[in-house]
């Protein structure tokens, strides 16, 4: 029995996979391995870099051609600035996978055991590699893991190197190098000094930046399909749209909810689910189900990219993202959030990733809010036959966001400007408490988030999906109310009836309480192009 992996390279005996090998251009590669060249294999987190760089050097190594060699650099991180203990770990590493994967014979154990102590740091590649270039026989291929895992002035030493040995290749050094890691090498940030050094100042021999990307839908079916052939269990061809819709085809999240739907859904104590371990079709709503759980448990995954929120070059761009306001942030910087997998770029202009991230990152800003909201809530805001009363959450929300929005607002470290947003989804969050799924819609430059909620009740036998489309927006000192309202109303009409719903919420926040809005501010009805609005009016509380 095989599984679907979540916890690093695949292995072809134990997991489902897509070939490693065909996920990028293999002529492009081998051309630029046969032409001696050092090239760059750059992508986000867990999306199959290791996994194709090990499939290639298999390949590398049973053909005959050439010798590879895997090593990963990751090792040195430990050590940050300190350059002298980052190489030696680093070259420790190397000379044990150049043991594992040459042989033995060459004896490049022996070899950096009694040259060690005398190594210098800034001659360590030149010193090793000079050796083993003369032990083998054939050119060897270095592919180097988690380069960009290295800071400062290590990674400086070792970019310096590896350019310094361009020249003596093949008979002295790598033929071919390939450098693995989150980012291009032209984005590589590197201080020394007070100065900061770009990747491309001490690294400019490089031919080509090679970028892995996400599974395609033609992928994700190929990948679930064997499952099928192993089980009999098989995804509708629905379940395969809805999956490439909340993952966008990024792979650790595609094997994740696979994973999660075989797991935890055919578990349940509930008639949704069927139990049957073979021949039965995986459906959308337990993708559904699978989604909300992934997202709930902020695995490693999710929880490496919702740290990076507390980074300022990353806080420069999900921030008007959330607020979708209007903003121009450094190239470097988009590019940096792109390089993390947390942002793509869309005719639309940029947005987060996927689905999956857009629902973790509101979340996560706001987990120690949502903690600590009073759950006196929970039942105040339900009609009698379990469907969702919105005035009254909405009302309950208002009276929540008048009595404590400087409380919460303190709470969302570098995302106080976006604490209307924030406070208001997280609220929504913890009171559906897993009764609903709330899709939320957010980019750059898009001036509004829209809100989808759906919730789930039952009536004896029969089941009822709610619909509730609601829209946030926050009211700057230089626009009018008016403007902002006809706005609004377009926007949310134009929303709601792609959501197939004929009523919404507008939720207008005036964060410079320009409007002389009271805690009591009455609601205002309206109606436009056949949807029927109503209009929420909220200051600043006690902020």
């Amino acid at each position: 029995m095989r599984f679907f992996n979540t916890e690093g390279p695949v292995n072809s005996q134990n997991y489902y996979k897509i070939d490693p090998l065909k996920r990028w251009n293999m002529d492009e590669i081998m051309s630029l391995i046969h032409r001696q060249r050092y090239f760059i294999l750059h992508a986000p987190r867990q999306t199959g870099k290791t996994s194709s760089l090990l499939a290639l050097r298999d390949k590398l190594n049973a053909e005959g051609e050439y010798h590879a060699i895997y090593t990963n650099f990751e090792v040195g991180q430990a050590f940050r600035e300190d350059v002298h203990a980052t190489i030696m770990n680093i070259m420790e590493s190397l000379v044990i996978n150049a043991e594992r994967q040459l042989g033995s014979s060459i004896e490049i154990r022996k070899y950096f055991d009694e040259k060690s102590v005398s190594f210098k740091p800034g001659a360590a590649f030149s010193d090793v590699f000079g050796f083993l270039c003369q032990k083998v026989q054939k050119p060897i291929v270095l592919m180097i893991d988690e380069i960009d895992a290295l800071i400062g002035d290590p990674l400086i030493s070792v970019l310096r190197q590896l350019r310094d040995g361009y020249s003596d290749r093949p008979d002295y050094f790598p033929a071919s190098i390939i450098l693995c890691g989150l980012r291009d090498v032209k984005d590589y940030r590197m201080h020394a000094g007070k100065d900061i050094i770009t990747g491309h100042s001490p690294f400019n021999i490089i031919a080509k930046s090679l970028r892995l990307g996400n599974f395609t839908r033609e992928e994700v079916g190929k990948l679930y399909s064997q499952l099928q052939a192993d089980t009999g269990q098989y995804f509708s061809e629905a379940t395969l749209d809805l999956v490439m819709h909340y993952t966008d085809g990024q792979p650790w999240l595609v094997n994740a909810l696979a994973r999660d739907i075989l797991e935890y859904t055919q578990t349940v104590p509930t008639p949704l689910f069927i139990n049957s371990k073979t021949n039965c079709q995986l459906t959308t709503e337990m993708l559904e189900y699978a989604k909300e759980h992934l997202i709930l448990r902020m695995e490693t995954h999710l929880g490496q990219l919702t740290d990076k929120l507390k980074e300022a070059r990353v806080n420069r761009v999900i921030l008007p993202m959330v607020l979708g306001t209007e903003a121009d942030p450094e190239k470097d910087d988009i590019q940096y959030c792109i390089d993390l997998g947390l942002i793509k770029k869309t005719k639309r202009g940029l947005k987060i990733a996927n689905p999956i991230y857009q629902e973790v990152i509101p979340r996560e800003i706001t987990m120690e809010a949502q903690e600590t909201f009073p759950l006196r809530y929970v039942p105040e805001w339900v009609h009698n036959d379990r469907s969702i009363d919105v005035y009254r959450l909405l009302t309950l929300f208002k009276e929540f966001w008048n009595e404590n929005a400087a409380i919460w607002s303190s709470s969302i470290a570098g995302y106080q400007e976006a604490a209307p947003h924030l406070v208001l989804q997280a609220f929504l969050q913890r009171v559906l408490n897993g009764g609903g799924y709330i899709n939320r819609e957010f980019g750059l430059g898009q001036r509004r988030t829209d809100i989808f909620i759906r919730w789930f009740y039952q009536q004896e036998d029969k089941k009822f999906t709610q619909k509730i489309v609601m829209e946030l927006k926050i009211i700057s000192e230089k626009q009018s109310y008016q403007s902002l309202k006809l706005e609004a109303c377009e926007q949310t009409a134009k929303y709601a009836q792609t959501c197939g719903v004929n009523n919404a919420q507008i939720i207008i926040f005036d964060r410079h309480e320009s409007q002389g809005w009271k805690a009591d501010e009455p609601n205002e009805q309206t109606e436009y192009e056949g949807v029927e609005l109503e209009i929420w009016k909220l200051g600043m509380g006690r902020w």
